[in-house]
């Protein structure tokens, strides 16, 4: 929790101490009634002793009963007057740096977490993440705004409150203070008791809201499979072990919060026992000396101010854990090494040409599921290589290489004759465009979708765009044009139109290099048409590596380059792949329904692939790696 300081809190540091240096004057101010009023039963109303207070010099107290009686009355208005007032600034002081702060740290975790390498996506659950980003970080918060000044403030009241009483009467003090020790004892035990507790519970927030966020985004699939019942299930046993560690985390709390409460009960039953004794009978024991009316009055007072914070002290530790087990995860997270990065000394690509290669390249998952095996091929500027090949055979992994998601574990891939690995991340980024099978719009509204990636661009450039890209006229008769909302994902458009935007968008951001992953797939024909038409446009001039399943879409590219089980096995033009009667052949007549000339050993190994392919869940494997179509 140290680093929650050092890192994020330096900033804001005024607003910290302001609000903590109010909370302890707060607990100092809230003695004084109890004292004041013990002076003034035994002063001014007894009248057996002089009056007197500490830290008031004697010259300041009148010399009259009427006097120190209208000064007690004053003393005690005050202090509850400075107590209101350095509650305000307690609480706007701590509220303003923890909101801070806790403002600093999501907007740095997620900055962190969208730096962060694909491998790192492929085995997360978005529900985990989003837990982190919002309940995590709002437990830091808790524990910056109310958790750390109350166990300050339980501090201050112990040693404070704690001197007063030796102050008044050392001997009937160690009564009441006999119980710390063993208060003490019991917290440490709770403490590491909870602790892995608190860790459990955080996590199954985590898998409680990634089940339920899974099945939000796929209501449409539910419902088509009526499956209600069963997923219904699985968020009540979600929700159940949830329940079950947050039920053993209150079972520890109720056991530890009443322990504290007798413990510190006993201690001021103690004191009033041996107190009251001593009144009536005179000291017990041990005890020597005199003990006044007024002096008990204020230890019974004083005790019962010492006693609740010490029986509040489960709260304060159990806040303390629930943020310490938050504080692990966010930081769990950013600390994260990042792999694929700039390396010290990269350099920017500069303008670009649009020479691609394939460099012996080899890859491999974290999991250590091989993909790629020597890959070789390469692409002239302005040319359209098309990667081919059965499902599963590596196509989109070798995409992925080249916008640099994944770095190759052998070989290299270079633009313009640098490796990717050589040159700055955005810059090679900036210059790529990547149009891909499954679009991704965000719910805003058409323009702000069209913009993204490309925000100076002009209205006339953003019309151009959409009308190269077979969008403006279906944009045009929406409800609000380009000022529609869209819905999250997209939602309100169908998958062409959805498309046919992110064809758009591709256009405004004016990359010289181009992935087309599949962007024609489950689609209509008309749209397909429209779609190919708009993709015709937009790789004119431009150096394009498609992946494509429907060969009839690439049959026209410069270069074919086929891949099975992750090696190429043929390259050249659709022309020259079909008269060598090899794998492309097969697939070619396959797709054009004449199976007459395919073996059925080689049927039957395509259909197997597709089978175990289709265990693909998001883009992810079951062994945490990426859809390598």
């Amino acid at each position: 929790m140290v680093r929650l300081f050092t890192k994020y809190g330096r900033e804001n540091l005024a607003f910290f101490v302001v609000g903590l240096l109010a909370s302890v004057l707060n607990r100092l101010v809230g003695i004084v009634p109890a004292l004041v009023l013990g002076v003034a039963i035994d002063a001014v109303f007894f009248q057996n002793t002089a009056y007197r207070l500490p830290l008031v010099p004697p010259a300041w107290i009148p010399a009259t009963i009427s006097g120190q009686f209208w000064l007690s009355f004053w003393l005690v208005i005050a202090a509850f007057a400075a107590g209101v007032g350095l509650s305000w600034v307690q609480g706007l002081g701590l509220a303003v740096y923890s909101n801070r702060v806790q403002h600093a740290v999501r907007v740095d975790t997620y900055d962190v977490l969208q730096h962060l390498d694909m491998t790192f996506f492929d085995d997360k659950q978005t529900g985990q993440l989003l837990s982190i980003l919002d309940s995590d970080v709002r437990n830091l918060r808790t524990f910056l705004d109310s958790t750390l000044s109350g166990g300050l403030q339980l501090v201050v009241s112990v040693v404070g409150i704690a001197g007063v009483l030796f102050y008044l009467n050392a001997q009937l003090a160690a009564v009441t203070l006999v119980a710390v020790p063993l208060l003490a004892v019991f917290t440490i035990w709770f403490m590491r008791t909870i602790r892995p507790m608190y860790r459990a519970l955080r996590a199954s927030v985590g898998a409680l809201n990634t089940r339920i966020e899974n099945n939000i985004a796929g209501m449409e699939v539910i419902k088509a499979s009526t499956t209600e019942s069963y997923e219904t299930t699985r968020v009540a046993d979600a929700s159940m072990d949830y329940y079950t560690r947050a039920l053993a985390v209150v079972r520890l709390d109720y056991l530890y919060q009443p322990t504290m409460e007798l413990l510190a009960g006993i201690a001021f039953a103690a004191t009033f026992a041996i107190g009251g004794i001593w009144l009536i009978f005179g000291p017990p024991g041990p005890f020597t000396g005199e003990l006044l009316v007024g002096e008990f009055v204020t230890f019974l007072f004083m005790t019962q101010r010492f006693i609740d914070p010490l029986s509040g002290a489960g709260r304060i530790v159990n806040a303390y854990e629930n943020a310490r087990a938050s504080g692990e995860r966010i930081f769990g997270l950013t600390d994260r090494d990042v792999t694929v990065q700039d390396a010290a000394d990269a350099i920017d690509l500069g303008p670009v040409v649009g020479h691609i290669e394939f460099d012996h390249v080899s890859f491999a998952y974290a999991t250590g599921r091989s993909v790629l095996h020597d890959v070789s091929f390469a692409g002239e500027p302005g040319q359209t290589v098309a990667l081919v090949g059965p499902t599963g055979a590596g196509k989109s992994t070798a995409a992925k290489l080249l916008l640099r998601l994944y770095d190759t574990t052998d070989g290299a891939v270079r633009v313009d004759g640098h490796d990717v690995r050589d040159v700055s991340v955005q810059s090679l980024r900036e210059a790529i465009g990547y149009v891909s099978q499954d679009v991704y719009l965000f719910d805003g509204t058409v323009r702000e979708n069209l913009l993204y990636g490309a925000f100076d661009a002009t209205e006339p450039e953003m019309m151009a765009a959409a009308n190269a890209a077979e969008a403006h006229e279906f944009v045009s008769n929406l409800p609000e044009g380009y000022d529609t909302r869209i819905g999250e994902r997209g939602v309100k458009l169908s998958g062409g139109q959805r498309q046919r935007l992110s064809i758009a968008r591709a256009m405004l951001q004016d990359p010289q290099i181009l992935v087309l992953d599949e962007a024609t797939s489950a689609v209509d024909t008309e749209t397909e048409l429209l779609i190919q038409r708009a993709l015709d446009r937009l790789t004119s001039g431009r150096t394009t590596l498609v992946i494509a399943h429907r060969l009839s879409t690439i049959r026209h590219a410069d270069s074919i380059v086929v891949l099975d089980e992750g090696r190429v096995v043929e390259s050249g033009t659709h022309e020259e792949l079909v008269a060598e009667g090899g794998l492309y052949a097969t697939l070619w007549g396959v797709q054009a329904g004449d199976v007459s000339g395919v073996s059925p050993a080689l049927l039957d190994r395509l259909v197997e692939r597709s089978r175990k392919t289709d265990l693909f869940v998001d883009g992810a494997t079951a062994d945490g790696g990426a859809d390598d179509r």
